[in-house]
């Protein structure tokens, strides 16, 4: 029998009911647990331990359940109780009957890449991170309505400098949410590029950059104007005048369990944005 973690969204009490009815209905090992999804940095010791983890809410349960399974190469099984569910498995409604299906091995592995950011700081010549990311990376303006001044550099070649409301790095994975919400491209989810796109550019490239997985991307902040590093919009990191921050592909992966073809996603893409198709 699997030791299997369920992390769950603590602001949605219907979650906590359903993962503790699938830690006592489904005849889950002795040594499987459940975990709000903001209280993982206590659980790390158990990753060793565990096969397989179960998130129920949606996908900003899974960006922060990724953190945990990512270094420890733990497949996941989301369960959508959120609004998208780009990176859910199953419905609410299904989950009881075919969570069992996942436990057996009969399902295949999806492997997303993740980002990682490091940031180097000018005035106290010191670094914080690295940051691990499975949508993206963004380089923000504060509170401040200003723009703010960003110099880019791909692969140690200067690239442009950006004055915009912000730059972000997103996975294929990430492609579908605030990049593609700012005019960017949509990427296969197994696609091992990443994207660069500012947001609203009031000068340099606003185009979208689509780059290989070995490239490494430094963006270092400039002008008069903080800013804030946001990590899948979970992690807010407060910026300096002169910071670096430095992107590349992560170490880590994220590992979903799927029981549909790969081309399933392109199959829900519209409905899941919200565009119907004719005849439907």
């Amino acid at each position: 029998m699997k030791n299997i973690g369920i992390i769950y969204n603590a602001r949605v009490p219907e979650a906590l009911d359903l993962s503790t009815a699938i830690l006592h209905d489904l005849n889950l090992s002795e040594n499987s647990w459940i975990s709000p999804a903001e209280n993982l940095e206590s659980l790390l010791p158990r990753a060793e331990t565990t096969d397989l983890v179960i998130t129920v809410g949606g996908d900003g349960t899974i960006l922060r359940a990724v953190n945990f399974t990512g270094p420890a190469a733990i497949p996941i099984v989301g369960i959508n109780m959120g609004r998208l569910g780009f990176m859910t498995e199953l419905q609410v409604d299904e989950a009881m009957e075919r969570l069992p299906f996942y436990f057996n091995g009969d399902s295949r592995v999806d492997e997303r890449n993740m980002l990682q950011a490091t940031v180097t700081r000018v005035h106290s010549a010191g670094t914080d991170g690295p940051y691990h990311a499975l949508n993206d990376v963004v380089l923000t303006r504060g509170a401040v309505s200003r723009v703010v001044t960003v110099s880019g550099t791909i692969d140690g070649a200067p690239v442009t400098t950006f004055r915009a409301d912000g730059v972000i790095m997103s996975t294929a994975t990430g492609s579908t949410g605030y990049n593609l919400a700012v005019g960017g491209p949509i990427l296969d989810p197994e696609s091992d590029s990443m994207v660069l796109k500012t947001v609203a550019a009031h000068m340099g490239l606003s185009a979208a950059l689509v780059l290989k997985p070995s490239t490494e991307v430094t963006l270092t902040l400039e002008g008069f104007q903080s800013a804030i590093l946001a990590v899948d919009g979970i992690i807010d990191h407060p910026l300096d005048l002169g910071d670096k921050v430095e992107i590349k592909q992560s170490p880590h992966k994220a590992r979903f369990l799927r029981a549909h073809p790969s081309s399933y996603f392109f199959g829900t893409l519209t409905r899941r944005l919200g565009f119907s198709i004719r005849g439907q």
